[in-house]
């Protein structure tokens, strides 16, 4: 096991958290855009008066190809001319389908009544997009729509970008305090917003201040220590901008927020905030529970080749660490006696130990030994995909040497994770692992967990196991 290589800030966790912002502006304005767009699909099927009833099936179509070309997504700026060109191309895509759709179906409407109605719609799309636009941006101006918002770093740009927003109600941020450890100055006249405290204290002055949106700009900390910061943040309801380093130099594209010249980069929301989120549970449990019944054979061969080499005791019960730093019992297949609890929980790695016997070391090169894990999975305790689990003493250790070691602990621990994929298992770097965990925690998406399944069942079927 190679040593560990420095010091990481210890990660805190915040309960989870839901900001009181009344429930029908939390949403921000996609709920919103998205109504407006069903209402103009209904007005331009009013005004051409289509007969297929395909065109039920049509409007389904066209909200999935806005909402690919982004024009659902939240952001500060709204603005029909940045959104013609998206639109105008959306709804050529969305014409196309609807054209290849309504081939399969006998008794459509007549060419000419379907240009009509996919002209009637773009105009009132964008009519009803311009309505939208100002209704939003008059709500925000007389303090209808006013997010609280908090500023990181009390330096020159994070002034500007509190002066901006009192100035600027369009935008609708109200800034209401900076957090900064170390701030420029210590006279609360020269600053538009107060001091609220430091970066420490970022999760505490979020609940207390009911704060929506934070903004971090140039203050006092490092980039290192930001990253652990705002990671306690990750369960609060909050919406994070991060001001680019060189933003001069920055090119802003249709994705990037800005305020009166200075860009802004929407983090994206942590992966436990998703709806594709809750999807992952509902999967993890149908095919840990299917795989249970299909793989019970196998199961019962390999408890009965454990019985018969190693005597009782076929489950091998292991507490490790799990989502927020829980501890929970891992179940195995018993490849191994150990001589005592503290063996079971100290010995880094048994691949090489000469009491295994050929059972065991089957089990472990092909894995097998994982399968009781499946009940894990069903249980709640664990994941498909996800860090792989380790013990506390193992824990304690890497989180006081390993950079953002404990930042793994944010999601559930997996039968399998992107580490693993890419052979990080055994005697290899705890500091290369943590860095793929956390990757994978940042990028989450369903097709890489698939892809990390993919990878899985090859290793496993080239014998790769632990």
């Amino acid at each position: 096991m190679p040593p560990p290589a420095r010091t990481a800030t210890t990660l805190t966790r915040e309960a989870p958290w839901r900001n009181p912002e009344p429930w029908w502006l939390r949403g921000g304005v996609r709920p919103y855009l998205l109504l407006a767009d069903i209402a103009a699909f209904a007005i331009a099927t009013v005004i051409t008066s289509p007969t297929s009833p395909v065109h039920v099936v049509v409007l389904l179509v066209y909200l999935v190809v806005f909402y690919v070309a982004g024009l659902y997504r939240s952001r500060l700026n709204l603005s029909l001319l940045d959104d013609l060109p998206y639109i105008l191309a959306a709804s050529v895509v969305g014409f196309a389908i609807k054209l290849a759709l309504i081939s399969l179906f006998p008794h459509v409407d007549p060419p000419g009544q379907q240009v009509v109605h996919a002209v009637a719609l773009l105009g009132v799309v964008l009519v009803v997009r311009r309505i939208a636009y100002t209704v939003v941006r008059r709500a925000r101006c007389r303090g209808k729509v006013r997010h609280r918002t908090l500023i990181l770093g009390a330096g020159q740009i994070g002034t500007r970008l509190a002066d901006t927003l009192r100035e600027r109600g369009d935008y609708g941020l109200d800034p209401v305090g900076f957090v900064d450890s170390a701030p420029p100055t210590n006279d609360p006249a020269l600053l538009p917003a107060p001091v609220l405290g430091g970066y420490e204290q970022l999760g505490r002055i979020i609940r207390e201040q009911a704060i929506r949106d934070v903004i971090v700009a140039f203050g006092s900390a490092d980039e290192d220590e930001l990253v652990d910061v705002l990671r306690t943040c990750d369960r609060l309801d909050v919406e994070v901008f991060l001001v680019p380093r060189l933003f001069e130099l920055h090119n802003a594209n249709r994705y990037t927020d800005e305020i009166w010249g200075i860009p802004l980069i929407r983090v994206r929301r942590a992966v436990f905030r998703s709806p594709w989120w809750k999807a992952k549970r509902l999967v993890d449990t149908v095919v840990a529970g299917l795989a249970l019944v299909a793989l019970s054979p196998v199961m019962a061969a390999v408890a009965l080749a454990v019985r018969y080499e190693g005597g009782p005791g076929i489950i091998f019960r292991q507490q490790r660490v799990g989502i927020d730093g829980r501890p929970f019992d891992v179940l195995k297949f018993r490849s191994l006696k150990p001589v005592d609890e503290s063996e079971s929980q100290t010995n880094w790695n048994i691949k090489h130990d000469d009491r295994l016997g050929p059972v065991g070391r089957f089990i472990r090169a092909t894995s097998l030994d994982e399968l009781p894990q499946l009940w894990n999975i069903v249980r709640g305790d664990m994941s498909l995909v996800g860090p792989r689990p380790e013990r506390p003493h193992f824990v304690q250790q890497f989180s006081a040497h390993i950079p953002r070691y404990t930042a793994r602990h944010r999601v559930p621990a997996g039968l399998t994770g992107w580490a693993q994929a890419h052979g990080l298992r055994g005697d290899t770097s705890i500091e290369d692992r943590a860095r793929f965990d956390n990757y994978y925690i940042e990028n989450w998406s369903p097709w890489l967990d698939m892809k990390i399944i993919a990878k899985t069942v090859g290793q496993v079927l080239r014998r790769q196991g632990g």
